[in-house]
């Protein structure tokens, strides 16, 4: 931590070529401000914490060693971006990331030209790395680096080694470089085979010391020239495989250099400017510890991945907000625990996002029917129909925005064969400050096209274990999107789960809201006021089902109703409303009285869950103004009760 009597040297920097003024205390210094800067985040607002503070050195020693005005750099997944931003020019606006029209939470390519890519999935910064590097060499810019900064939790991504083995192919991968950020975690504790392959990786002092062994006594061998080198290089390959368990890396094409102490700065700039030196591609093994200079992120990474604002004092830390409301993602989590109490042949998969998903409970009590796969979504998605097809009930429970990855093995694998995969779609719709990378926008258009898949979404808090429950006694696929929210409950005593039922909540002739997924509480508290302030008889139907839909009830409201309006916090673009359109398209009815409130075709910004839904129209007021509107424009209403609740909401 910086002392009062020393100048503060962070609001010097403004751009990465200030650092090279810096002596070695200096950059020290840096660094401890780096981290408390970062703490005052954390103190404003929930922000990506423990994996920022891993990294603050190894930011340091890559501006130092690079121009990455003119080289490359692809952080990977992004997340843990923060110090880079704070010393290519937004210091200042720190405090505002993650907030509506702050900084991003990742890289942004429109905040800075130091930011090349917008990434926010993992796994993929290899080979957009590799791509930057190879279209230099065709435009003529052959001396430029291409870096990319990848997590071990990462690395197990199939990309990863696809770029891989596409960079062996010389010479596009000359000045290509891996920084591996091996820091034992994702989000939570890493698994599988290359994790263990990684901590057999960090016993590389026993190789060092065995090659600093060769080198002493080779002098004593009679040989010579050629010899004397293809003799060493034997040695220190047998050495290798020894103790890494495999030269794999090598294998792929890549120079394997470290593992090396990711929070030495001097060590990391000399071994940074001997890869420089070196024909590529280079794999830079570097150990980092997650939360590192933060006690009890470091003691506790996983909590502190992402942890809520916090205030801290000598006895520690003291959360600044806490809330005891359930949640979508807790009600899926107790709806499948229960489940797999009843019945053995329920299993759990997720992908490195047992945390996420709140499946602690469920791999702690069912180590056996409990399966993270680490970042492999598509393996995931495979892995399960296999299950299915052996006769269990898997469930693969992963965020909305990454099961996209998985898309192919949803048809060929698990809709194609026809296979009881259960798809638990958490964070569906707008997510808030994680921002356009993370929202579940396109789930209900990439879901419902595929035959034998069932499409569905709670309305409140009274669905969601009948839907599961439901949907694991179904022989057939299903997907079930929920959003990153708390928890509602429709007062009502609701209608049992029935294959392509919707639920009618309210019944009126002069407008229907038919909405799917959470939105129906906020549909239910628009007709109320519609019916209040406006003397429009609104009702309201709990779709239930985007796929199959609701036929007979979507026509009799067409028919019955002086105008519809489909609600869906997905695209618009082929999601529910778009379904609505076809449905009565087949039907042979008139759509001129139906509209559609759902996503735009734009990426929706950071900011707040309720700021987004409010700035597409999703939230109360905006679906009360779309049915004025629409209710105006057909005669329904009168024009003067639209125009006056605008100027209402404009004084509000």
């Amino acid at each position: 931590m910086t002392t009062p009597t020393t100048p503060p040297i962070l609001p010097r920097i403004q751009s990465p070529a200030d650092l090279h003024a810096l002596s070695e205390a200096e950059l020290r210094q840096l660094a401890a401000e780096m981290r408390e800067e970062l703490i005052g985040v954390v103190g404003l607002r929930s922000a990506h914490f423990a994996s920022n503070l891993g990294v603050v050195e190894l930011c340091l020693a890559l501006h130092l060693a690079f121009d990455f005005s003119k080289d490359r750099l692809i952080w990977d997944t992004g997340h843990q971006i923060y110090p880079h931003k704070l010393i290519t020019g937004r210091a200042a606006q720190i405090g505002s990331i993650r907030t509506k029209g702050g900084l991003m939470g990742y890289p942004n390519p429109a905040e800075s030209p130091y930011d090349l890519f917008m990434t926010g999935h993992a796994g993929a910064a290899p080979s957009t790395a590799l791509g930057l590097h190879a279209g230099d060499l065709l435009m003529g810019r052959p001396e430029r680096y291409s870096v990319a900064v990848i997590g071990d939790g990462a690395f197990p991504s199939g990309i990863v080694y696809e770029a891989m083995n596409n960079a062996a192919a010389k010479p596009h991968g000359r000045r290509f470089i891996i920084i591996l950020n091996d820091n034992k975690m994702s989000i939570c504790p890493r698994v599988g085979g290359i994790a263990y392959y990684l901590d057999k990786a960090r016993m590389a002092p026993e190789y060092n010391r065995a090659n600093k062994l060769v080198r002493k006594l080779l002098p004593h061998i009679p040989l010579v020239g050629d010899q004397a080198d293809r003799l060493l290089q034997q040695f220190k390959d047998a050495v290798k495989a020894s103790v890494h368990g495999g030269m794999i890396f090598e294998e792929l094409g890549f120079k394997y250099i470290g593992p090396i102490d990711g929070h030495d700065l001097a060590t990391l700039n000399s071994y940074l400017e001997k890869v420089k030196a070196m024909d590529g591609p280079i794999l830079l093994h570097v150990l980092t510890d997650k939360g590192r200079g933060f006690e009890p992120a470091e003691k506790d990474p996983v909590s502190f991945h992402a942890p809520a604002p916090f205030q801290r004092c000598e006895e520690g830390i003291i959360p600044l907000k806490s809330s005891s409301t359930r949640a979508y993602t807790n009600a899926v989590s107790d709806a499948l625990f229960a489940a797999m109490r009843r019945d053995p042949r329920v299993a759990v998969l997720t992908a490195a996002m047992c945390e996420g998903n709140k499946l602690q409970k469920i791999r702690d009590a069912f180590p056996d029917r409990f399966f993270d796969v680490g970042i492999c979504e598509a393996h995931a998605v495979t892995f399960a129909a296999g299950m299915a097809k052996a006769g269990a009930r898997p469930v693969v429970d992963i965020y909305s925005t990454f099961l996209q990855r998985g898309y192919d093995h949803i048809f060929q694998e698990v809709s194609l064969q026809d296979l009881p995969v259960v798809f638990c779609m958490d964070r569906a719709g707008l997510v808030g400050s994680d921002g356009p990378t993370h929202h579940g926008s396109y789930d209900l258009a990439y879901m419902r096209v595929f035959p034998n898949l069932v499409v569905m979404a709670p309305g409140d808090a009274k669905d969601v274990a009948p839907m599961i429950d439901w949907a694991l006694a179904h022989d057939h696929p299903v997907a079930l999107r929920y959003p990153k929210a708390n928890l509602e409950e429709v007062q009502r005593d609701p209608q049992p789960i029935e294959l392509g039922q919707a639920e009618v909540l309210e019944w009126e002739t002069d407008g229907m809201l038919i909405a799917l997924g959470a939105q129906v509480p906020d549909c239910l508290r628009a007709a109320e006021r519609l019916r209040a302030e406006h003397g429009l008889r609104v009702g309201v139907i709990n779709a239930r089902f985007a796929k199959p839909l609701d036929t007979n009830t979507i026509v009799k409201a067409l028919d019955e109703c002086g105008f519809v309006l489909t609600v869906e916090e997905g695209c618009l673009m082929g999601g529910f409303g778009s379904a609505v359109l076809e449905a009565a398209n087949d039907a042979g009815r008139s759509t001129t009285h139906l509209r559609r409130l759902g996503l735009p075709d734009r990426f929706i910004l950071h900011a707040e869950r309720d700021e987004q839904l409010a700035e597409v129209g999703l939230d109360v007021d905006g679906i009360v103004r779309s049915a004025l509107e629409l209710a105006q424009h057909l005669g329904i209403a009168p024009e003067s009760t639209a125009t006056d609740s605008s100027s209402a909401r404009s004084a509000g």
